[in-house]
């Protein structure tokens, strides 16, 4: 496995797991090239948007309830700060417990793209300690300090030594990838590099990785039927909880591209095995994992007569509502995980998936393999689906809406959906990434679909008001310009 826990720096997604944004094609024709290594980047000759690594890098980390974030960069980098902080607060407030999280900047300019800033870093290190001592301080890096050169990791050896807490640099220059999970790596690669410490005994519980923990309460229950209990990463947690997080039973997921650099690094460093499996979306998906779960902890009598409890409520209901939805057509803009885990949902509901959109995707993970979602829904799928791969284009997404017509668009990321609602299209926008977890969020996930796709007043009256940037003319557009050729 690709891991180097001596060093402050990885392997990017496109070095480490053939990561690319770049690809047009067909569900078994991606699951196929996955295998046998063939999978190139497609050059694009057009870019209207994408986001930053680094921004996914200061979002993750700042989960963490008592930690400092300093944010090595010029002030428009940071100007984020404020939404990440709002968020993370709301998130504790539902819990009733303490935020003291703190984000700042070092608002780099030009003169220390010239000089250098070493000296302003260390002083803002020591300044933070002196102010908010936290629980460990984190120093993310940005295009400019990285373009100049700055010897970040020494400044913060220098600092480390003056003071009682870890300080921790998060390697996360935006221009280094195109991949925007490399974020998410980057904050695991810290966590497991400076936080977590050697197991001291095994504790009875997984950790689960997520975003929001949004469901929180169903999968305390869940586990607790097992026996079992439950700690939610990075999400409310602080510094001293995941220090022992390599005491776990195992490691579990929401989310493949969130937890491979997590998972697969805490069983190589710690032996805490990974649940690699399909992620636990839709029935066949949750049944897929949590029998895994109980194989690997030793609990396979309790979690298959849960499922055997879960089934007797609810699927019977899911076939009721399977039947007013059988034959509409769906297509998908999401994450690599979330566009393969929701299509084969889409497919059990009855409905066709009719095109995949991804914004990037990760030709294996770093167990080596690729990823399983796909291998999966590329077996299973009756028909060979085309997907394609690019970085949060509009200007695909709408061409794609309108040359296949679906009854319905399901996304994931802020600002597409209210686009495929504009061109007339239900849209449903996914934030939650437990919307189709397990049994009872599925069928709650189903019943959204019907009443989206059954009462479209809204997008009747929203596409009759308004006028589309894209004409006509642009729909009849050529698109085989839209990628060159990897050279």
């Amino acid at each position: 496995m690709p891991f180097d826990f001596t060093s402050t720096t990885f392997g990017i997604r496109e070095e480490r797991l053939g990561s690319l944004v770049g690809y047009v094609g067909s569900i078994r024709d991606l699951a196929e090239q996955s295998c046998r290594g063939s999978l190139k980047d497609r050059g694009r000759c057009f870019s209207q948007s994408s986001s930053c690594d680094a921004g996914c890098a200061m979002g993750y980390i700042t989960h963490i309830r008592d930690v400092a974030m300093i944010n090595h960069a010029p002030s428009g980098c940071t100007a984020p700060a404020s939404a990440i902080v709002t968020m993370q607060t709301q998130l504790a407030d539902k819990r009733s417990l303490p935020y003291n999280t703190v984000v700042l900047g070092t608002d780099l300019n030009e003169s220390d793209t010239i000089f250098g800033a070493a000296a302003g870093l260390k002083q803002t290190i020591l300044e933070t300690w002196e102010r908010y001592k936290p629980s460990a301080i984190f120093v993310t890096t940005s295009c400019v300090s990285g373009i100049i050169g700055e010897d970040v990791d020494a400044v913060i050896s220098e600092a480390a030594e003056m003071l009682p807490v870890p300080v921790v640099p998060i390697h996360c220059e935006g221009f280094k990838s195109k991949v925007w999970a490399t974020g998410f790596d980057a904050c695991d690669h810290a966590i497991l590099s400076a936080i977590v410490k050697p197991p001291q005994k095994k504790g009875n519980f997984v950790n689960f990785k997520n975003f929001n923990e949004s469901a929180r309460a169903d999968i305390v229950e869940m586990f607790e039927s097992i026996g079992v209990k439950t700690f939610f990463l990075y999400s409310n947690t602080t510094i001293e909880e995941i220090s022992h997080i390599s005491e776990a039973l195992a490691t579990v997921s929401i989310c493949g591209t969130l937890c491979s650099y997590l998972g697969n690094g805490l069983l190589e460093k710690h032996g805490v095995p990974y649940i690699n499996t399909i992620n636990p979306l839709g029935v066949v998906g949750f049944e897929a994992w949590f029998r895994e779960v109980g194989r690997v902890i030793g609990k396979e009598a309790e979690a298959e007569a849960y499922i055997e409890r879960e089934r007797a409520i609810y699927i019977p209901k899911l076939e009721q509502v399977r039947e007013k939805l059988k034959g509409r057509r769906v297509v998908l803009g999401m994450g690599s995980s979330f566009a393969f885990q929701i299509a084969r949902v889409v497919q059990e509901l009855g409905m066709e998936v009719a095109y995949v959109t991804s914004w990037h995707y990760d030709s294996r993970y770093d167990d080596g393999n690729p990823p399983p979602h796909v291998q999966h829904l590329a077996a299973s799928s009756p028909v060979d689906f085309p997907v394609n791969i690019a970085d949060q284009q509009n200007f695909e997404l709408m061409n794609i809406l309108n040359t296949y017509k679906p009854d319905l668009y399901l996304g994931r990321h802020g600002g597409t959906s209210i686009w495929a609602i504009k061109q007339g299209v239900p849209a449903i926008f996914m934030a939650d990434e437990y919307m189709a977890f397990g049994y009872k969020r599925t069928l709650s996930f189903a019943y959204t679909i019907l009443d989206r796709i059954t009462n479209r007043s809204f997008e009747k009256n929203l596409t009759a008001r308004i006028k589309l940037p894209y004409t006509g003319w642009w729909y009849a557009q050529d698109s085989g310009g839209m990628y060159e050729e990897a050279r």
